[in-house]
């Protein structure tokens, strides 16, 4: 059974903002001719590693909500130059609008079950990022979205 991870985009203001860092460290990935995925460093190692790769991905949460997903390709843990245990998780450059769900903040990642996830926004995605940051949340205050 999948299994998701939930994660802050600690200092990203919006879904437009997030998308591009995304674009930003994909464009640096090709210049340098690493694989286009978009990765992702944290200290902690998943232990449900088989069940996060089995069609997991990783929610972000944007501002105090869970806003959009992005399709787990690999967890690689590895050792640091200063020999601290890190691991790298990598995701499709995809980014996938999901329905807004306010979240509290919260320290390194949570385990998300996939009956616990948000569903995609799907075609409405775009015309909903579209919208002004505080506009989107108002509506999403007032169950409108």
């Amino acid at each position: 059974m999948s299994l998701n991870l939930i994660k802050l985009a600690v200092g990203c203001e919006s879904i437009k903002e997030f998308k591009g860092w995304v674009a930003e460290r994909l464009a640096v990935a090709k210049q340098s001719g690493a694989p286009l995925h978009h990765t992702h460093v944290t200290r902690m190692v998943p232990k449900r590693d088989a069940e996060l790769l089995d069609g997991g991905s990783i929610y972000w949460v944007i501002k105090g909500e869970i806003a959009v997903r992005q399709k787990l390709v690999a967890i690689e843990p590895f050792r640091d130059s200063s020999g601290i245990n890190r691991c790298r998780l990598r995701m499709q450059p995809k980014v996938f609008s999901v329905s807004p769900r306010p979240l509290r903040p919260f320290q390194g990642w949570r385990y998300l079950a996939m009956s616990d996830a948000p569903p995609d926004l799907g075609r409405a995605a775009a015309s909903i990022e579209a919208m002004p940051e505080p506009m989107r949340r108002e509506l999403r205050e007032l169950g409108l979205l």
